[in-house]
């Protein structure tokens, strides 16, 4: 058995292979090309060296670092919340009370909404509790920044929190009990022994959650699209509009891509490294 499977394996193998190269590999080869390029479509791009490169940090008053800083403020703010928040539940739906598994469908549902779906409600639910104020979500840039943050929240806590529950439910028994024999508090059970134990998930759930917050778009279109004056326009948002919004800013557009793309992978690497070593650890 196992010497026909090595056998037809690349033949088993061949559809995900093409369908990586033609859908991923091939386009991302294309686009790091055409961001050295001045274009409006791919068979009229004319080669312009680093000139979009320059053009992305140097036009809009530096709004593209204005959206990089943004973003890193927001993921910041979201990673720390969203696994806070479903880290806590999870440890609160382990504990055999009854009627846990409706709550657990409860959460995760808001994860199935679509993000324009999910900005259109919070923006109709935000709008709806400034309008006593006399204000809307796009009034102050701080209402946007806040709103995407709850939107955030509400879509991925849920998510979140069914692979912490899973990871929890598989911690060692003989561990925990060991450690009550021992006197051990609910502190020090927590930090000694579970965290430690589920540090897998952990690095899944901050790996996902990095980069679900850079890469960030269809929620902020819908919520707030990039209003008041772009103050509340992420990074992704910023990359549509230069490629979208402006005629002869294609090449400008794809360079911002190509920087955005680098940024991401450089930091969910770092990340990984930094997490996967707490593994090895414990």
């Amino acid at each position: 058995m196992e010497k026909t499977l090595r056998k037809y394996f690349a033949l088993f193998a061949l559809p995900g292979i093409l369908c990586f190269i033609l859908a991923f590999l091939i386009p991302m080869v294309m686009g790091i090309y055409l961001s050295f390029c001045d274009f409006t479509n791919v068979t009229n791009a004319k080669w312009v060296g680093i000139d979009n490169y320059i053009k992305s940090f140097a036009i809009d008053n530096g709004q593209f670092v204005k959206s990089l800083w943004l973003t890193t403020q927001f993921t910041i703010v979201t990673v720390i919340t969203i696994n806070v928040f479903s880290f806590s539940l999870a440890l609160m739906l382990t504990r055999g009370i009854k009627g846990t598994n409706v709550f657990r469908t409860i959460f995760f549902m808001p994860n199935l909404i679509g993000g324009i779906v999910l900005g259109w409600i919070w923006q109709v639910i935000i709008n709806g509790v400034l309008v006593k104020y006399g204000q809307t979500i796009v009034s102050d840039a701080r209402f946007g920044f806040w709103g995407l943050v709850v939107l955030m929240n509400w879509q991925n806590v849920g998510y979140m929190m069914v692979i912490y529950v899973a990871a929890i439910q598989n911690v060692s028994t003989d561990m925990l009990e060991a450690a009550a024999i021992d006197g051990a508090n609910g502190f020090t059970t927590l930090f000694k022994i579970i965290i430690p134990s589920v540090m897998p998930s952990i690095t899944i759930c901050l790996f996902m959650t990095v980069t679900n917050g850079f890469k960030l778009f269809d929620q902020n279109l819908a919520l707030t699209a990039g209003a008041p004056a772009k103050q509340t326009e992420l990074l992704a948002l910023n990359i549509y509009n230069t490629f979208y919004g402006r005629n002869g800013f294609e090449g400008v557009g794809q360079a911002r891509a190509v920087v955005f793309t680098i940024i991401v992978a450089v930091i969910a690497l770092v990340q990984l490294r930094l997490t996967r070593s707490k593994e090895v650890e414990n």
